[in-house]
């Protein structure tokens, strides 16, 4: 069977789109190691990655436009070029975290530990197995694994909160740790903002397979899987 035009180009939209993944796992792990091992020089790494992904961004809007100009795509195509659009933005606003952790551990690096980093690189790790899942699940077309991911967001919330708790009371004892604790509570902040743009990719990818949108809990994962089991029981079985 001849393959269709626009299974080429959504092919081709699918593979920028994992590039600029990529780019965001490197500035992701470099801004943070930079942090978690003291060594600074790595945050240097970040800034190129960003520039690889703000020219992605543009590429991949492109590639949609084209797309949705010259094939028309409907149903299923179409939702999965509307999903590569929102992912395209999330994606890049992930690379902007990543120069923000490097922002604010390079200021962080500039005076001595104010502790042992403990939640803190525990919470960076959490975040890049979320970030690695979403696009796995978008690559895969895996509702399971996007469900994961999203299911992970509580627990990178949870170290936020035990991080910020822990340094505010740093700052109560301490004034001269202010400074460094804030920097810190920015890293924990940034790193949150991360699992929450993971969250959306993997909201919009069970977007592209189910054309549910679960957002705001408009409609829960519960109801999607009812739906799912609904249809394929009502499905007539060849012999």
């Amino acid at each position: 069977m001849m393959e269709r035009q626009i299974d080429s180009d959504i092919r081709e939209l699918k593979e920028l789109i994992l590039t600029m993944g990529g780019c965001v796992e490197k500035a992701i792990e470099e801004a943070t190691q930079a942090l978690i091992l003291r060594e600074p020089k790595r945050f240097a790494l970040v800034f190129e990655q960003e520039a690889k992904i703000n020219e992605l961004h543009i590429r991949v809007d492109d590639t949609c436009v084209r797309i949705i100009a010259k094939q028309g795509p409907l149903a299923a195509d179409l939702r999965w070029v509307i999903a590569s659009i929102k992912i395209n933005t999330d994606l890049e606003r992930m690379g902007d975290q990543a120069v923000n952790i490097a922002h604010n551990g390079a200021r962080y690096l500039t005076e001595p530990p104010l502790k042992p980093l403990i939640d803190l690189p525990r919470m960076a790790q959490q975040v890049r197995e979320m970030v690695r899942g979403c696009l796995d699940a978008f690559v895969r077309k895996d509702l399971a694994l996007a469900e994961q991911v999203i299911s992970k967001d509580d627990v990178v919330d949870g170290y936020k909160n035990e991080i910020f708790d822990e340094l505010r009371n740093y700052m109560i004892k301490d004034p001269l740790s202010v400074e460094r604790a804030l920097n810190l509570i920015l890293i924990a902040r940034n790193l949150e903002r991360l699992g929450d743009h993971s969250t959306n990719i993997a909201e919009d990818v069970i977007y592209a397979l189910t054309g549910r949108d679960i957002r705001h809990g408009h409609v829960s994962l519960d109801q999607i899987h009812a739906e799912l089991h609904s249809h394929t029981q009502g499905k007539k079985v060849t012999p």
